[in-house]
This record gives C-alpha cells, sequence and structure tokens, in this order.
C-alpha cells in the first residue's frame, strides 16, 4: 500500500522519532513527563473550556502518535483524540479532536459514545445521551473503551434509500473506518468498532425498483428516511457527523494514524475510587469532566471477562423472536 502524507522537514522528524524512542521505551508512569513540551500553539487549545483539550487527553495521544512515528507505522501528519468523560453536546464545542501539528491545526468536533446496554433484571450498563458512566470492551455490549487505536481499512456498504430533493430517492452509501486496538481495545476488530457518520436510513419499507444496483433478488430495495444521530449514542463506535466523518476518513484514508481515548480502565477506577471516599476527581489529582462527574456520580468499567459471560447467558436465556418482514411500500 502507498502512503500519501504530507512532508514534514527531516529535522522536525527526527526530533518527533528520538523522542518517541524515548517515550516508547519509558515505564508507563514516566512515559508522559518525558514527553517534550507541548508547543506553544497548541497550549492555548489545553484546558477543560469548551472546544479545548484536557491536558492529560493530550498528552497521551501525542504519546501514541510519537511511538507509532518512531515505529515506522504512521506517517501521517495528523492524530486523533476523544475525550469520552465530556458531555455528548455538538452545542458545546465538541469532544473529538483533530491535531495536525506539522500544519497548527486544531479541530474539535463532536462525536457520540457507546450507548451500553440494559439486561432487565440482569445487568443495567446502559449510558444517558449526554454523558457516559458505563465503559468496557465486551462483545455485544455497545460500550465504548477508551485506550490506543489505529485507523485502519474503510469499507463502504449501501443502507438503503431515502427521499431526497424533489421527492427523488437518493442511495445512502455509508463508509465504515475500522480501527486496531492495543491492550484492552485489542477486540476492536472482533468487536467492528471504528467510526462513521451518525446517520442510518430508518423506517423503512421495501419498493420496486428492479432496475437498482442494490435491489434484491425479488427486485425490491429497502427505502426509509435519512435520520441523523450526533448528538445521539452508538454501539460502541465512534460517531461523527456526516461532514465531519468525510473529512476524518478522506484525511486517513490509505494513511493511517492514531487515535487516543480517554478515559482508560486504570483511569475510571482511580475516579469510582475516590469518588466512593468523598473526594473529587481534581482533589484526588485525577481527571473528569466536572459536568458529566455531576451527572453520573461515578464511573465503572465491565472488562469482557466479567460481561460477557453475563451476555451470552441472556441471550441464551432471552433468545431474540423471529425476524418480522419488511413491508411493501404503498
Amino acid at each position: 500500500m502507498r502512503l500519501k502524507y504530507a512532508p514534514l522537514s527531516i529535522v522536525r522528524m527526527l526530533s518527533l522519532c528520538s523522542v518517541a524512542i524515548i517515550v516508547a521505551n519509558a515505564p508507563p508512569a514516566l512515559a508522559t513527563e518525558q514527553l517534550p513540551d507541548i508547543p506553544t500553539w497548541l497550549t492555548t487549545h489545553v484546558g477543560q473550556a469548551d472546544g479545548q483539550i484536557a491536558r492529560p487527553v493530550l498528552q497521551r495521544a501525542r504519546s501514541l502518535y510519537m511511538r507509532k512515528v518512531s515505529e515506522g507505522t504512521v506517517r501521517n501528519p495528523c492524530y486523533f483524540a476523544m475525550d469520552a468523560t465530556r458531555p455528548n453536546d455538538p452545542a458545546d464545542g465538541g469532544r473529538f479532536y483533530i491535531v495536525c501539528e506539522a500544519t497548527q491545526t486544531f479541530r474539535v468536533v463532536s462525536s457520540g459514545h457507546g450507548s451500553g446496554r440494559d439486561l432487565k433484571g440482569v445487568a443495567d450498563f446502559g449510558n444517558g445521551r449526554m454523558c457516559a458512566k458505563n465503559f468496557g470492551n465486551a462483545m455485544d455490549s455497545n460500550l465504548t473503551t477508551g485506550g490506543s487505536y489505529l485507523t485502519e481499512e474503510t469499507k463502504t456498504t449501501f443502507k438503503g434509500y431515502y427521499r431526497g430533493s424533489q421527492t427523488k430517492d437518493t442511495a445512502y452509501l455509508r463508509t465504515f473506518l475500522q480501527f486496531d486496538g492495543e491492550g484492552e481495545t485489542a477486540n476492536a476488530r472482533q468487536r467492528a468498532i471504528g467510526g462513521h457518520a451518525a446517520a442510518k436510513v430508518a423506517g423503512v419499507c421495501m419498493k420496486k425498483d428492479p432496475q437498482s444496483p442494490y435491489a434484491n433478488r425479488e427486485g425490491y430495495v429497502p427505502l426509509g428516511k435519512l435520520v441523523e444521530y450526533a448528538g445521539g449514542r452508538s454501539d460502541g463506535c465512534t460517531s461523527w457527523s456526516a461532514s465531519d466523518a468525510n473529512q476524518i476518513i478522506s484525511m486517513v484514508k490509505d494513511n493511517p494514524t492514531t487515535l487516543y481515548i480517554y478515559p482508560e480502565s486504570k483511569d475510571i477506577s482511580a475516579v469510582a475510587k475516590a469518588a466512593a471516599a468523598g473526594r473529587s476527581p481534581s482533589q484526588a489529582g485525577l481527571y473528569w469532566n466536572d459536568t458529566c462527574m455531576k451527572q453520573i456520580r461515578a464511573p465503572k468499567f465491565w472488562s469482557k471477562e466479567t460481561l460477557e459471560p453475563v451476555i451470552v447467558q441472556y441471550k441464551k436465556d432471552h433468545p431474540a423472536p423471529p425476524a418480522r418482514p419488511i413491508p411493501i411500500c404503498e
């Protein structure tokens, strides 16, 4: 695969790689301490106000990016970060960050979080629309997992037709950007975790259209309403508005980069422990967004070892009903 990327100066790249080698070999507790100082232009974007990125999130995202650059895995001049402790409100400036240090550009956009699930009478690990309380890496949990990811291949699939301008039916093709992880995020591919536009075709009926390249054997195609849910939740994937998704995916097509999602399980456990002791995250020297902390009171991480057996048993005890046929359009 031929990689396309914007050139960096030789001096800058050597400096970046040499520091990244140090970081990659440093003990975890020292990794962020040995990073070079955040560039002056970027410090103006560091903080907890709307449109800013919290320092621990940026430090870890930079550390991951530099490590992957030093390994030769990444040559993209930009990297991504997400702060899943912030409110999911497109009006507050967003929580998904695009950082391009070579061109000194910083952008923040909205992004959804995993909805989780409520297994009635067994386990409730569901999340509200605004703030995420539950995180985890179990299969079929619909939960966000914090940690390190790499962007990988893309796949575009037909999701159905919707009524466009002048009542003309438009095919909706959605591109999915696969993520690969490491450590607790290592099962990202198995879980089909990635990024895509927060849009779907809902309220579907089947319309006769044998000339369509997407028609089934009987000559029918799905037709519904295009619904965008940029301010909503996902099945654990990272979802963006359609315009943001197009930009982000085009940036990494055939040119992978890193994505760091905060918080990891260690952060969740530390914040939960502090909350149990009656201390705020800041009082304990930790980070969590204040608005969401007040709403959720304490976060929880559900490991796959703990949760997957519960989900498997629940499926056995509550088999899905037979699929209903999709109605024919009137």
